[in-house]
């Protein structure tokens, strides 16, 4: 028994391995795991095959009937030959009732070859032409070729190659599309608008060649001689393209220029940084945003030029360390008459601060937007900028009042320009303090607080020896208790008396106006401020967003009251709906602000 199992054990062995086997792709494996067919799939495609075939046939047309009866097959019995006769019937009659018959019926309208069963006839056969991946001859050079689903018809109804079918279309028997001129689609109009542009008519000469100039940017070898204010203009398009590279800032790189301006820095590299300050040695106004690569070596190289530096603006140099910072502030600091930095989030701390106030003592215009390591410290050392004109002050971290305090009854006298961004613990004190010492001012800019109250802004507007304002930006000035949108009894922020005593003091002088969130004010400050009698000469831009009491009727008051709007920015004013903008007015947001937004004028 045992011997009979090990020779039956050895004889399937041997089998086994006489089997050859080839390998297995993963498309097999893979169809073979879910039951799929090779030869299912072959089936499949000839059946179909055959069913096209049949439907071609039972579809083919005949030949005229006076020709039928000589051309049926004898082998056809007059049962068939009846059904035949009935389906074809029944086509014809179905192709009659078509859309496509009554096209061709009416342009042959006394034509001889008007008949209703040869137009019928012609319509059949080409639905029974063949189907897409079937061959067919070519009607005009009768070569073979494989049909598609974009095979083109021939003059007498056939199908032709792809060949025919150009040959066909250059010799004109097929009209072209028309093509349209050049057109500014929704898009950009959107973008004007943002922009405060609302032109009607065609681009100036300028404009239209700086444009053309930056489409063909790649194509351009030099800019020649073009003036200062077009080259500042083709670099605020280019940035705003994001097309700023290593190569098309060469040609921004000319030595006679002493000014440069570079909105989007962020596809240059280190090397070219340090070629600006090669190649232009006479600068004296570098503006350059977005310079993330920035170095250490880029200052130490611009250290060793001798510029005559006299008006830096950099952004998002954070790779610059402190004490490179020093070092440019030692070198530079007594020539420089403006300093803007913004977005530095890693350098900057107070010491640094401090010893930019120590040598930069001819600062008239200083900028310290976005800068984390700024506190109370830097506030004090700013007080020693005596000679200060323009302020400007966006900080991250908190500080105290009485540093606030201190820096405006300091440097407040002399100043024109004040901007206090996110100083959002700020008192009535501060506005007390901007009251009392300043007298020259022609902006003011407190936004994001939260403490200042609307009797602290109508004690800083009235009687206040201050010209009038041009720019005012008092926005997000308000109560944030989420639990009581209606806001405390006395009123957090620029409200109905802060607003009135603004428009009392700079109403007619003012030019920007930007009340923006500021909720608190009610319809019948609007409408006092916008009545009959007022008029603002001076006014181009105005926001009033998310002020819900706005409606058509005060945004009409609103145009009414200022003759040289430029620019109205309504986001989230719901009420505001089909208010008539006149032209060259641009309003931004609205609920129809998708739509045409000149309505009325003369253009």
């Amino acid at each position: 028994m045992t011997i009979y199992s090990l020779t039956g054990q050895r004889a399937n062995r041997r089998q086994t391995r006489n089997q050859i086997r080839g390998p297995h792709s993963a498309l097999t494996d893979f169809l073979a795991s879910n039951n799929i067919s090779a030869a299912q799939i072959r089936e499949d495609y000839r059946r179909r095959l055959e069913e096209t075939e049949d439907q071609a046939a039972s579809e083919e047309p005949s030949v005229p009937a006076e020709n039928d009866e000589t051309e049926q097959s004898f082998d056809e019995s007059p049962e068939q030959q009846k059904k035949r006769k009935r389906k074809e019937a029944a086509s014809l009659a179905k192709t009659k009732q078509s859309k496509e018959f009554a096209r061709r019926k009416a342009r042959r309208t006394g034509e001889p070859d008007d008949d209703d069963n040869l137009i019928a006839r012609e319509i059949m056969y080409q639905r029974s032409r063949p189907m897409p991946g079937q061959l067919e001859n070519c009607e005009i050079c009768s070569k073979r070729f494989t049909v598609t689903p974009y095979s083109k018809t021939g003059p007498n109804g056939g199908l032709l190659c792809a060949k025919c079918s150009r040959s066909l279309e250059d010799d004109g028997k097929r009209p072209k599309a028309k093509k349209c001129g050049p057109r500014t689609g929704r898009r950009q109009n959107q973008s004007n608008l943002l922009d405060g542009i609302a032109q009607q008519g065609a681009l100036s000469l300028a404009e239209m060649c700086i444009k053309k100039i930056a489409d063909n940017i790649n194509d351009i070898e030099e800019f020649g001689d073009l003036p200062s204010p077009l080259l500042h203009r083709l670099s605020q398009i280019l940035s705003k393209r994001r097309v700023l590279t290593s190569r098309t800032l060469n040609l921004f790189l000319r030595p006679d220029l002493d000014s440069i301006n570079i909105y989007d820095s962020a596809k240059l590299e280190t090397d070219d940084f340090q070629k600006i300050f090669a190649f232009m040695p006479t600068l004296t106004n570098v503006n350059l945003r977005f310079a993330g690569q920035m170095k250490d070596t880029v200052v130490e190289y611009l250290l060793g030029r001798d510029l005559r530096l006299k008006y830096l603006q950099l952004d998002a140099a954070n790779l610059v360390s402190d004490s490179y910072w020093r070092r440019l502030f030692e070198k530079l600091g007594p020539q420089l008459e403006s300093l803007k930095l913004s977005n530095i989030d890693s350098s900057l701390d107070d010491e640094t601060v401090e010893a930019m106030c120590r040598n930069c003592t001819e600062l008239r215009r200083l900028k310290l937007k976005q800068c984390w390591k700024v506190g109370h410290i830097s506030l004090q050392a700013l007080s020693s900028l005596t000679s200060l004109e323009h302020l400007s002050l966006d900080l991250v971290q908190e500080t105290p009042n009485d540093s606030l305090i201190k820096l405006v009854s300091t440097v407040g006298q002399r100043l024109h320009t004040l901007s206090l961004e996110g100083f959002s613990n700020a008192d009535n004190c501060v506005l007390e303090t901007i009251h009392n010492k300043c007298r020259a001012l022609s902006k003011l800019r407190l936004s994001g607080n939260v403490v200042c109250t609307d009797e602290g802004f109508a004690k800083l507007f009235t009687e206040w020896p201050n010209p009038p304002l041009e720019y005012v930006d008092l926005s997000s000035t308000r109560d944030v208790d989420n639990s009581n949108p209606d806001g405390p009894r006395d009123a957090i922020g620029l409200a109905s008396e802060g607003l009135i005593a603004l428009m009392d003091h700079s109403g007619p002088a003012i030019r920007n106006l930007n009340i923006s969130s500021c909720r608190h004010v009610s319809r019948a400050a609007f409408e006092k401020i916008f009545s009959d009698s007022k008029v603002y000469p001076n006014l181009k831009e105005l926001d009033i967003s998310f002020h819900t009491v706005m409606d058509d009727y005060l945004v009409g008051r609103i145009l009414q009251c200022c003759p040289a709007i430029k620019k109205l920015v309504a986001f989230a004013c719901f009420n505001v709906r089909d208010v008539r903008i006149p032209v060259g007015v641009a309003l931004v947001g609205g609920l129809k602000a998708q739509d045409t937004i000149v309505v009325e004028g003369k253009s």
